[in-house]
């Protein structure tokens, strides 16, 4: 039994393997997406099963669970063909992928001639073909207008590159100097972390970090159980829907029934829509991921790896949009994992009321502008946008944040503005955007871009065009996404809500974007007034507002008018 002082120290050291991956990567990597928003991940999964090990902390958590399916498919494919200095790579969305700009590298370690883990790394390539400059192609139908599909084939043999798969993967990008930068990122991420384990088994011995590694997951499933055995037991439900899936114009629901039964807990999708025409289907090793991240949140000290669901079972139908397969398009798996969040949210919402959020803002809002410069170069600008954050049981929802599905950043202003011909006339919280509750929900943005050069085509993938971000525990919704754009005949929205292409944009012509806040927590009528005078001086709400969502009369020298608000209140209450 290993004691728990070396326990602690080859915990840390682990996870600093992992942290080293990480940072190596973002510093190294020619994409935006990568090397600012840090849209990658490393970890270290485990030999026979490819379960996760250990992950790094700057990496997205959703691909924790992602992950481990990605290394099952390369000891699928390799059986007991693997030797040392092996690199297998592959975006395939449907063996443990997530949409075909996720390329994993998966390298097999070894120590004194046995195959002792796995290292891996994904990073969000910047342009991988496909129809769509960015690859966030809205009206897909199948895969093959998303993309290039690599399935797991060898990067290096016993330490030789293979040359020819580099070549097939830069004759289909877009961009492929952005593309080889970041795959040269990566190799040298995972030639880090395998110099940093081998010096850490040659210190402590193969067997003694196995063991480490065993106590840690087993730690993590132990408390993951403990943690359901304190909830009551139960069934709870909830549902939510995406707009449509860019194909027709018609409501795509996710819904869970929740089942708590002593210390395990069952999630069953089975009455979700089932597979779509379009691209917000998603496999079923993502739609595992996405429950994985979800309960982090709600279990925030539980580790982070793969015993986490060793308590869990999860129910999706075959022809479920929650467990597709090939050639179904998955491009737009980040709406649908968004949503599931939010089903796990409001169904828990009535199991462990002080452990849940209201639903943040729920789509990345994916916009992609691309054209050619004067000198006929290509240009391609990929980026996400931030919204609100749920209320939660401590405070108000955070404003202006990254979408909860991943640990990525925003990419600054500054750095888009310098990597592209584009101008950022706006960059602000929207007001009012923020979801009324006894803690109000974050507020979203207004991003606004004026295009500097002639022309260029414009993509948007979003969601929550339709249906606002819930509240919880009685919290309101939050303001729907709304995008629009300029042309000769004047201002324009999508007649899907949130998804769009074939966007032309001239020179000096502007596109706007306004993203939805969080949803509130708990009744807005139990805020305290002083609270809402104070969001109505920050103006993050007007005195309508005040007056409508949380019952509080302000006097015309911005004062509180007590006696109404009283009376305002106790009316609503009844």
């Amino acid at each position: 039994m290993i004691d728990p002082v070396t326990l602690a120290v080859l915990k840390g050291r682990l996870e600093q393997i992992a942290d080293e991956m990480d940072a190596t990567l973002f510093r190294s990597a020619f994409n935006p997406i990568i090397a600012e928003a840090h849209d990658a991940s490393h970890g270290i999964y485990h030999a026979r099963t490819g379960d996760t090990l250990v992950q790094g902390k700057s990496g997205l958590p959703i691909f924790v669970g992602a992950m481990s399916f990605a290394v099952r498919a390369v000891i699928e494919k390799a059986g007991e063909d693997m030797a040392e200095g092996d690199v297998w790579i592959f975006n395939d969305p449907y063996a443990g992928g997530t949409h075909l700009s996720d390329f994993r590298l998966v390298m097999p370690c070894f120590h004194q001639g046995r195959l002792f883990c796995f290292l891996a790394s994904v990073g969000h390539w910047h342009d991988v073909g496909g129809n769509v400059p960015g690859n966030y192609n809205p009206v897909a139908t199948e895969c093959f207008q998303e993309g290039m599909l690599i399935p797991p084939v060898r990067l290096f043999r016993a330490g030789e590159l293979q040359q020819d798969v580099v070549d097939i993967l830069r004759a289909n990008s877009r961009l492929p100097g952005s593309l080889y930068g970041d795959l040269n990122g990566q190799i040298n991420a995972l030639g880090l972390g395998r110099q940093r384990l081998g010096s850490l088994l040659e210190e402590y011995g193969a067997e003694t970090v196995g063991e480490a590694l065993g106590e840690l997951r087993a730690r993590a499933a132990r408390m993951m159980a403990a943690n359901i055995a304190e909830l009551p037991d139960g069934r709870w439900s909830a549902e939510d829907w995406l707009d449509n899936d860019g194909i027709e114009d018609v409501p795509l629901r996710i819904a869970l029934d929740l089942t708590i039964e002593g210390d395990r807990m069952v999630l069953d999708f089975s009455r979700s829509a089932p597979a779509c025409a379009g691209p917000v289907n998603i496999a079923l090793s993502t739609t595992v991921a996405s429950v994985y991240v979800a309960l982090k949140h709600l279990f925030t000290e539980v580790p982070a790896n793969g015993g986490v669901l060793d308590p869990i079972d999860i129910v999706v139908p075959e022809d479920s949009l929650l467990a597709v397969r090939a050639p179904k398009p998955v491009g737009g798996y980040t709406e649908t994992i968004l949503r599931i969040i939010d089903v796990v949210f409001q169904a828990m919402a009535g199991v462990a009321p002080e452990r849940v959020n209201g639903c943040a803002y729920g789509t990345i809002n994916a916009l992609s502008l691309a054209g050619h410069r004067r000198d006929g170069s290509r240009w391609v600008m990929f980026s996400f946008f931030g919204g609100g954050h749920g209320g939660h049981p401590e405070g108000d929802g955070l404003n202006h944040g990254n979408a909860p599905i991943s640990t990525a950043t925003i990419p600054p202003a500054e750095i888009l503005e310098a990597a592209y011909p584009v101008m950022f006339t706006q960059w602000a919280l929207r007001p009012g955007s923020g979801g009324p509750g006894r803690n109000r929900g974050g507020l979203g943005a207004i991003y606004e871009i004026e295009l500097l050069e002639e022309e260029a085509d414009v993509f948007l993938f979003g969601e929550r065009g339709r249906f606002p971000p819930p509240g919880v525990l009685g919290g309101k919704p939050a303001a729907l996404d709304r995008f629009t754009w300029q042309d000769e005949d004047g201002e324009h929205s999508p007649p899907m809500a949130s998804k769009m292409v074939g966007i032309r944009l001239a020179q000096g012509r502007r596109l706007r974007l306004e993203t939805p806040g969080g949803g509130g927590f708990g009744p807005p009528f139990e805020r305290e007034p002083e609270r809402v005078l104070r969001d109505l001086a920050l103006g993050y709400i007007d005195a309508e507002a005040a007056l409508r969502d949380y019952g509080v009369a302000v006097r015309a020298d911005g004062s509180l008018d007590r006696a109404k608000t009283r009376q305002l209140r106790e009316a609503g209450q009844t």
